[in-house]
């Protein structure tokens, strides 16, 4: 996992809003609320092609999952997860939300723990 992740202002917000309304777990609280205080908040136009964020198709490989998987992540209002597009709040995109890609991320899911590799990100518009 990156020392520091990067995001876009409005991410930030987006996450910080979800902590204070108290939609984690103690131990992912414990692990956002570092990232977002080291994290590295940059203009839409200026974050790097290979940083995961909001309307970007990624694809990552889950020591849950024997395959690899792909989805789009998206708004909140717009998630459809049968249709692989996941909010930037649910707990896979907190996870990896500011990595870059080929990191690996090791997170305290409700399930378990488990590593999660960014195999590719590619940016929508």
């Amino acid at each position: 996992m990156s020392e520091q992740i990067i995001l876009t202002t409005g991410v930030y917000d987006l996450i910080k809003d979800h902590l204070r309304r108290k939609k984690t777990t103690a131990e992912e609280e414990k692990i956002l609320l570092a990232q977002l205080r080291n994290a590295k908040q940059v203009l839409r136009r200026d974050l790097p092609k290979d940083i995961v964020t909001i309307n970007c198709e990624v694809k990552i490989k889950d020591s849950s999952h024997p395959q690899e998987q792909k989805f789009t992540i998206v708004s909140d209002d717009k998630a459809k997860v049968k249709k692989g597009k996941y909010s930037v709040l649910s707990d896979i995109v907190l996870a990896i939300v500011g990595n870059k890609e080929r990191e690996v991320i090791d997170w305290p899911f409700k399930e378990g723990d488990r590593k999660i590799e960014i195999l590719s990100v590619e940016h929508i518009n």
